[in-house]
């Protein structure tokens, strides 16, 4: 089994850097120099800029992790030695007119131990402080009310929200500046320095978006550092941010920028030296600074290739769905796209709502779904979407469109095929002291709507899977009611408890009614999981689905069982991840009667559909989503 492949930030700023700092080049672009050659150990200056900024803390980012390090603090030289220095990363506070000078004395080395520590090779951080770094105006100086964090790329000494987003621009490898040919949202920015003094230079317009940017980085920042910050005690020095958090900031501005220069733009219709921004509306956008694991796509496998029935053997089902699942910049699911066509789940829709839509509150996050029609693969033989399932956080509501045939046993006829019409299906829900009381499905029809509402049941029910009960119109069409609590196996004495990819340490047992007559192998209903440790890995579960059965192609006389698999035991925790993220689903008949404690058996032979996972960190997906 392959081990999932993840690109947290640690690898991602190697990736897109291509070495493991940011550039080995100095400086060529005309950004300002004292002409100091740092073999002596001569202060290392600059300037902090909103407008000018005094009292900010400022320093250099010697370790990479975004956050001033206190000695002593070790630092290895680029001959593989390792030197201690005893007062850690250089820092100090900004003064009059923003300016800074940072004591360099302990980057010089004695020439048996080494080259010096060149501070041009660093990234500047500099953090606005609450209440305490004085911003000054024309007016006089002005406490800055909400901590913001700047950067500068390395060789920079100019530490602005314009150099921060020059920098961040290129950690994504967008490239730090914009010519004027340049179509995207960021093109106001042609023809602005964005390393400079704009204050010194008077460009007010520069100004503007610096200030607006300053103030989005604001309403970003995490509001506990920022009362940390804020208190009589606090230098900001203190450790808080991890290195992704930063990163998430940094990319986060780069995402909005032009957004942020948009409504600037429109609020100065061309005065930018009187235009007020502290009455600008700029964009209001959650964001999630743990970084987590997000699944951000499955492909599903179920045409069968040789034959033209289901079961088919698994290296005998091509593929005949790609699913790709859409998030906002706090986690939040969006949307699920699909190029051939995706089956939306009721009860996934509800486990997801029962969570406000993040995705990594669940700890297998989606579990696994497939459309078994052979429409589905003729649909993603054709590129573009298909399919799309789209949620509404803040109306309460959700909707499924679809230009395909897919899902006729269902009910679910489609009005065009074409994507962009009115909704087949439209989804909202209710709450009850906070938790989950109804989703409710109206399925669009040519001869009227019909009703679907699900009701979760929790009495019994394994946390993050809860049973529940479905009806059509009032009239119950099936349920999963689970009738005992966790009961624990002894686990068979020749497995190898440490070392077994999947041991079946305990179960819920349920009761699923619904579409009698049930097939008479349909019994001993189990939901399997794997908890050794930290484990809580659901394994396998059946179920009746005759959306599916119904199909003339499918065979499935016993019923339904989806048999979950994970990486090994033994394989590292993504960070931001948990242990419980499914690899790989196959869908299968069902198989009663499965002894509790045993080694969870091999990927199956025969199966209706195969899904594979894949996963990436949040800051990657936002990444990845830039132009």
């Amino acid at each position: 089994m392959k081990p999932l492949i993840f690109l947290p930030v640690s690898v991602l700023f190697l990736t897109i850097a291509g070495c493991g700092k940011e550039s080995d080049e100095l400086p060529v672009d005309g950004r300002d120099f004292d002409g100091v050659q740092y073999s002596d150990p001569a202060p290392y200056t600059g300037r902090v800029i909103d407008g000018y900024l005094k009292n900010a803390r400022v320093w250099l980012d010697l370790d990479g992790d975004n956050q001033f390090t206190p000695g002593p603090m070790e630092f290895e030289l680029a001959s593989g030695r390792t030197v201690t220095l005893a007062s850690g990363e250089p820092t100090a506070m900004s003064g009059e007119d923003g300016q800074f000078s940072l004591n360099t004395a302990e980057l010089v080395m004695e020439p048996e131990v080494g080259a010096n520590i060149d501070p041009r090779a660093f990234p500047l951080y500099a953090l606005a402080l609450p209440g305490k770094t004085l911003e000054q105006t024309r007016s006089g100086d002005v406490p800055v009310p909400h901590a913001f964090l700047l950067s500068a790329a390395p060789g920079v000494r100019n530490i602005t929200p314009l150099t921060t987003l020059a920098r961040y621009r290129r950690l994504a490898a967008l490239g730090p500046f914009l010519g004027s040919d340049d179509s995207s949202s960021l093109s106001g920015l042609a023809g602005i320095n964005l390393l400079r003094d704009y204050v010194l230079a008077e460009d007010d317009r520069a100004h503007a978006y610096a200030q607006a940017m300053a103030r989005f980085m604001a309403s970003q920042f995490p509001d506990a550092y920022n009362d940390l910050l804020a208190e009589p005690g606090s230098d900001g020095t203190e450790y808080y941010l991890s290195r992704e958090a930063a990163f998430l900031l940094g990319i986060s501005l780069v995402q909005n920028a032009g957004d942020v220069i948009a409504a600037v733009d429109s609020a100065a219709q061309g005065n930018y030296a009187n235009v007020d921004i502290g009455l600008i509306d700029l964009p209001q956008v959650p964001l999630e600074l743990s970084d987590p694991v997000l699944l951000t796509s499955q492909s599903i496998y179920a045409q069968p290739e040789r034959s033209d029935t289901l079961p088919a053997n698994r290296s005998d089902v091509l593929i005949s769905a790609k699913l790709a699942f859409n998030y906002s910049a706090d986690g939040r699911l969006q949307s699920i796209s699909a190029d051939g066509c995706l089956a939306p789940s009721m009860q996934e829709i509800a486990r997801l709502v029962s969570v406000n839509g993040y995705m990594a509150k669940l700890s297998t996050q989606w579990l696994p779904s497939a459309a078994l029609s052979p429409q589905s693969e003729i649909a993603y033989s054709n590129s573009g979407v298909d399919e799309r399932l789209k949620f509404d956080w803040a109306a309460g509501t959700a909707s499924f469109e679809t230009g395909t045939t897919c899902h006729q046993l269902e009910g679910v006829q489609p009005g065009s095929t074409e994507m962009g019409g009115n909704p087949e299906v439209t989804y909202r829900w209710s709450y009850n002291d906070g938790a989950l009381a109804e989703l409710v499905a109206e399925i669009r029809q040519q001869s009227g709507t019909i009703t679907r509402t699900l009701v979760p049941k929790l009495s019994e029910a394994p946390t993050g899977f809860p049973g529940y009960q479905l009806k059509e119109e009032g009239v119950e069409l099936e349920s999963l009611i689970y009738s005992s609590a966790f009961q624990d196996c002894t686990i068979d004495e020749e497995v190898d408890v440490e070392n077994t990819a999947q041991v079946v340490t305990g179960f819920h047992s349920y009761v699923f009614s619904g579409y009698e007559p049930q097939p008479e192998p349909f019994s001993g209903l189990a939901f399997e999981f794997d908890t050794r440790g930290d484990l809580n890995r659901p394994l396998r579960y059946g179920f009746l689905a005759p959306e599916m059965s119904g199909l003339s192609h499918v065979d499935a006389d016993n019923g339904f069982e989806w048999a979950l698999y994970y990486p090994a035991r033994t394989s590292e925790t993504p960070p931001g991840g948990t242990p419980n993220l499914i690899q790989k689903a196959y869908l299968k008949s069902y198989s009663s009667n499965r002894a509790c404690g045993r080694m969870f058996e091999d990927e199956p032979s025969g199966i209706y559909a195969r899904v594979d996972y894949a996963y990436k960190n949040l800051s990657e997906y936002l990444v990845e989503l830039l132009d």
